[in-house]
């Protein structure tokens, strides 16, 4: 046995008449820190030090956000079209939207609203939602546009904006008017909408009429009201309780305006509220709103043949909380593998206080990534080491599981046998575990050695 960093580390050999564990890992990114792939690569790493002859299989899942545009064009043979922008604080910078390749009725483009106005793209000393802009992403699509494409894909996720899509509008032709007819200035961000009163949309680009525009997005969030995007993500992108307030004030403005021009109330309205309000945005575009794990199995070419035959399945994300059930990759995860009867480990950067709602949703253990205390630049910086050593850790409890499935065969013939944990002693082996998710993966353990019990034939 030896020890890293407070983790116990136990080596299990598995039973020889057993056949290997086949794992998938599905995993979203870690928002400012590890991309999706990244993250699958950890993982496994971690898997692998504990059982270097398990059948890994990798599927990144992005959100669309960073990372969605070039991994679309890559799995579909496509390629990037590189452009300078306006960024989410209207300072220029280079920002690229795919082509998609292979055999396609339609010239499809993917534009992905990280690159051109992703929150990584804010300086933390310069976060406020009511001032950053979504110009940048009209100006990718204006250039898809006129290269044209027929169909626009737009990847919603990772948004470090709370415009509702008014920067995008407007880069594309739009303008807003207050209530004395004076146009409001472009990319002024989200406190700007405070005053509108009218959007004049006869100066869009002319082909977005002949083009079909769809939306991957988390539907699930909303506009308006308590649960709206000022209140639920402002304070994450750097708004104060009273920029929350005027940011909330401006979107209902906006929302009045819109939902007279569409002719129905859009402020509660599934998908409004993504990306800080940039489903509001597209849906003055016509666009359809896609929830985003929809689209992305769609596009990805993924389907429920990627659940069978494996034993366990990994997902990820970077804070796991009650919103993780709202739409999340990992949700859509566990929803799936549930469907197979398969067990689902939730690894984390943080885990929040409400993280337990995740159990009703199929995950069915969970535990936060970090060791001890550590600053948030600390742990962004050891992100892949700390996400390693944890998927390893969680292997080895799992491991633990199995040995003493073994044990009890050995023991007790195979019949029922019952094991007394007692949770302080074996809470010294687990430092970098709070109580919360130690007991989340202990219930993993004895799930685990059920299943592999009736998959063995024992």
């Amino acid at each position: 046995m030896r020890t890293i960093d407070g983790f116990i580390n136990v080596s299990m050999p598995q039973a020889k008449a057993e056949p290997p564990l086949s794992i998938l890992i599905c995993p979203s990114g870690f928002k400012e820190s590890l991309d999706t792939l990244a993250v699958a690569d950890c993982i496994e790493k971690g898997v692998k030090r504990v059982l270097p002859d398990a059948i890994v299989r990798k599927v990144p899942l992005f959100d669309g956000g960073e990372g969605f545009a070039h991994a679309l064009a890559t799995a579909t043979g496509g390629e990037l079209r590189q452009l300078e922008v306006t960024g989410p604080i209207r300072i220029p910078l280079i920002s690229h939207y795919g082509i998609l390749g292979g055999d396609r009725s339609k010239k499809t483009a993917v534009v992905e609203m990280a690159s051109a106005a992703g929150l990584r793209l804010v300086p933390k000393d310069s976060r406020d939602p009511t001032i950053t802009t979504t110009y940048g992403v009209g100006e990718l699509m204006r250039a898809a546009l006129d290269e044209g494409v027929e169909r626009l894909i737009i990847g919603c996720g990772d948004s470090g904006t709370t415009d509702g899509g008014a920067g995008m509008l407007q880069a594309l032709g739009a303008r807003f008017l207050d209530a004395h007819g004076n146009e409001l200035a472009p990319a002024s961000g989200g406190v700007a909408l405070c005053t509108v009163a009218d959007i004049d949309l006869s100066g869009l680009h002319p082909r977005l009429k002949q083009v079909d525009i769809e939306a991957a997005c988390n539907c699930q969030n909303i506009l308006c009201g308590p649960k709206g995007v000022a209140r639920v993500y402002g304070p994450q992108k750097g708004a104060t309780p009273a920029k929350v307030e005027l940011l909330d004030t401006a979107l209902n403005a906006y929302a009045s305006v819109v939902s007279r021009k569409l002719g129905y109330d859009i402020s509660t309205a599934p998908g409004t509220g993504a990306s800080g309000g940039m489903g509001t945005g597209l849906l003055l575009l016509g666009a359809k709103l896609r929830p985003r794990y929809e689209a992305v199995t769609e596009y990805f070419g993924i389907n429920d043949d990627l659940f069978r035959n494996c034993h366990l399945v990994f997902t990820a994300e970077g804070r796991l909380d009650s919103q993780t059930p709202l739409g999340k990759i990992p949700a859509e995860v566990a929803s799936r593998a549930k469907k197979h009867g398969l067990p689902v480990i939730a690894l984390a950067g943080t885990v929040g206080p409400d993280a337990a709602a995740n159990y009703s949703i199929g995950i069915d253990a969970f535990a936060s990534i970090m060791q001890g205390p550590i600053s948030l630049e600390a742990a962004i910086a050891e992100a892949g080491r700390l996400l390693t050593d944890a998927a390893e850790s969680v292997m080895r409890v799992l491991m633990l599981g199995q040995s003493l499935r073994v044990r009890k065969r050995v023991v007790s013939g195979g019949g029922r046998t019952s094991v007394l944990v007692q949770p302080r002693t074996y809470l010294g082996y687990f430092s970098g575990f709070n109580p919360l998710c130690f007991i989340s993966l202990l219930k993993s353990v004895f799930m685990f050695m059920t299943i592999r019990e009736k998959q063995c034939g024992v």
